[in-house]
């Protein structure tokens, strides 16, 4: 089963409602510090709901702390980006894939994009281009919702 993985989260909703998405599928869910909140946040914890103690929770003080822990267990690094050129669509996902989603604000740094395995986009209609306005990105519970529920999907891993 893939991972998913947030590098320095910055928003407790957010991050609330990736870990009852992570709940609900049974997927591992790794926060890498520094977070924009504690994790005994009211809104963090309102977002998650109930469903806290089903969550596979994973914290990394850094990113290499995270990324020792990645390569003692193996797997692709694939980041999510709208700096990316490949859609997830079209992208064959493994089941060990360490899905990575990167700050609210700003992404991921230009090193951890060097480092990763695969980048990918998720298409929209309406994306912002350096010519023309449009939307930057998703939410990112949203995009980690798009992503994660494509990968379960193709490696058969939904059940009804």
């Amino acid at each position: 089963m893939p991972n998913v993985v947030l590098f320095e989260p910055q928003i407790p909703p957010n991050t609330g409602n990736v870990a009852r998405t992570c709940a609900a599928t049974g997927t591992g869910l790794h926060l890498i510090e520094p977070l924009g909140f504690s994790l005994e946040d009211r809104y963090l914890r309102r977002a998650g709901l109930d469903y806290w103690p089903l969550v596979d929770l994973h914290r990394h003080g850094d990113w290499e702390s995270f990324e020792h822990r990645r390569r003692q267990h193996g797997g692709r690094l694939v980041a999510l980006s709208s700096h990316a050129d490949l859609p997830y669509t079209r992208f064959q996902f493994l089941t060990n894939d360490w899905l990575l989603f990167g700050r609210e604000t700003d992404g991921l740094p230009e090193p951890i994009h060097r480092a990763c395995d695969a980048r990918l986009v998720i298409p929209m209609r309406f994306a912002a281009t350096a010519s023309q306005s449009g939307v930057r990105s998703l939410n990112l519970s949203v995009s980690v919702g798009v992503v994660l529920f494509e990968s379960l999907r193709q490696l058969n891993q939904l059940t009804c």
